[in-house]
């Protein structure tokens, strides 16, 4: 084995594929016409007698173009989203993969549900999927305008409200048993204990060359820092690998959690990936005293202590500082390397957003200089 290219065989096919799509011709987002016309077009064929209205564009949506539509069946009518790749999107990931893993976690956190999916690009431009609208919102209503999950402020209410929801939920997608209920496309990385941070550091690293960001000293530093300090991974999780406020919906006035979204970069590996996403400084706030909240919702030490009172596993702090490193070089290259090739090459609909997250780069390089400089907390 190859350690230096060692991947989830599923990873090696979406890095190709992203390669591969460098110089294609510039990408057109879909006019509402046009999206009226595809789906129009596809139910024809999966649903006859369906009639498609309604089409209206979601706004936000860095990864995917979106769009709202009601479908009227059977004298009945219902809402659904549907969610297609771009010409080249902010991160390269599978659409079968993500329905595999939908579908296994119904019933054991909620989700929303796909009801059809084309992941080749077989009816629609691009992979697609098109999902039934679950109800609710990302941000409180007392947040500022800000993208959805950067520095958002829930309000103590909707805080309490979530704090233990959103705990165990994460709770539970690292409980399911993915040895006895396999997802089809999961590999598992148990070749040597460091398989599973060695798959996610070789994806990211190769990622970043493909796309070619900017280059500075911080990120050849975290790049050989992370190389040197893979750590061993003892107990194999499925792992959401977005995990944060933003990437669920909520009911404000119940105080529930009715969806957890984004689970593109899911993947079986160590808890503590998660764990240090949810504590990146940007997907959280700092009060007036400059305290910091994770995802808005716990101070830090309150988040790992609840999270290992509730599961029962010991948090290794070095495990955790090099997941902390590997966040923050991630976000590093999404907005430095991803997202501005994406921009560039004019093969995603979000060019102007994308273009402004790459403002975010110093962020994260600073991030990188502090936790390399301090390094694991104790």
């Amino acid at each position: 084995m190859n350690v230096a290219t060692d991947l989830e065989p599923i990873h090696r096919r979406i890095l190709d594929r992203r390669r591969a799509s460098r110089g294609m011709p510039p990408y057109r987002a879909a006019l509402l016409s046009e999206a009226t016309s595809m789906l129009t077009g596809f139910f024809a064929s999966a649903e006859p007698g369906a009639a498609v209205s309604g089409v209206r564009r979601v706004g936000g949506g860095a990864s995917k173009e979106q769009f709202f539509f009601t479908l009227a069946r059977e004298g009945a009518e219902e809402q659904f989203l549907l969610r297609m790749d771009p010409g080249y999107s902010i991160t390269e990931t599978d659409r079968q993969r993500e329905y595999d893993l939908l579908t296994a976690m119904r019933g054991v956190v909620p989700v929303p549900e796909t009801a059809w999916i084309d992941p080749t690009g077989a009816h629609f431009p691009q992979p697609a999927a098109i999902m039934r609208v679950v109800a609710g919102t990302t941000k409180s209503s007392q947040s500022k305008d800000k993208v959805s999950g950067l520095g958002t402020w829930l309000g103590p209410g909707v805080r309490e409200a979530l704090k233990d929801q959103f705990l165990d939920h994460l709770a539970a997608i690292h409980a399911y048993d993915w040895r006895a209920k396999p997802v089809p496309g999961f590999e598992v990385p148990d070749a040597d204990p460091k398989q599973a941070a060695r798959w996610v550091y070789n994806y990211w690293r190769e990622l970043r060359d493909i796309d070619e960001g900017v280059k500075r000293p911080i990120e050849s530093l975290a790049r050989q820092w992370l190389a040197a300090n893979l750590p061993d991974t003892a107990d194999l999780v499925m792992v959401h690998g977005d995990y944060r406020t933003g990437n669920y919906l909520f009911d404000e006035a119940e105080g529930r959690i009715t969806a957890l979204l984004d689970w593109e970069l899911a993947r079986i590996g160590d808890f503590h990936e998660d764990l240090a996403w949810v504590l990146v400084r940007v997907f959280g706030t700092f009060d007036e005293n400059d305290l910091f909240r994770a995802s808005d919702l716990f101070e830090r030490e309150e988040f790992l202590s609840a999270y290992a009172q509730r599961t029962g596993r010991t948090i290794n702090r070095q495990t955790l500082h090099f997941y902390e490193v590997l966040s923050s070089w991630k976000c590093y290259i999404i907005c430095a390397a991803n997202g501005l090739a994406a921009a560039r090459s004019e093969g995603n609909h979000q060019d102007v957003l994308l273009t402004f997250l790459a403002g975010a780069t110093p962020v994260f390089a600073d991030d990188l200089v502090q936790l390399l400089k301090q390094g694991a907390r104790q």
